[in-house]
């Protein structure tokens, strides 16, 4: 048997299923479709997991972009889009799937859609 920390993860499995139908995301916003669709975890856990899947090459970094605005910490952000890596293996989750086809018919406004979805 081996020992150590098993290499998958279904919390990294679930960021993979959302960026198969989301086809690029940042981690904010993965985080918060996440908790919509799957029992709620840190976003902490989420960047590990990103970070992570970068590693395992399951996940890509799609872009790095800079965005200016007024936010608590200064005047720039940086965000970091990701998308399905090469040893990526999505599942096809049909509540991923629902929930992503209804964010991006949205506008990729998070905020309207949960209302819907909960329902």
């Amino acid at each position: 048997m081996k020992r150590g920390r098993p290499v998958r993860s279904q919390i990294r499995q679930n960021v993979v299923e959302i960026l198969f139908y989301l086809k690029k995301g940042y981690g904010y916003q993965i985080a918060k479709i996440y908790n919509e669709i799957f029992p709620s975890v840190t976003q902490r856990s989420i960047y590990y997991h990103l970070r992570k899947g970068v590693q395992l090459k399951e996940i890509s970094v799609h872009t790095v972009e800079q965005e200016e605005g007024h936010f608590s910490w200064g005047t720039i952000v940086e965000k970091i889009y990701y998308s399905l890596g090469e040893n990526a293996q999505p599942r096809g989750e049909k509540r991923v799937e629902d929930f992503c086809k209804q964010f991006t018919r949205s506008g990729n406004v998070l905020t309207r859609i949960v209302k819907k979805f909960r329902k």
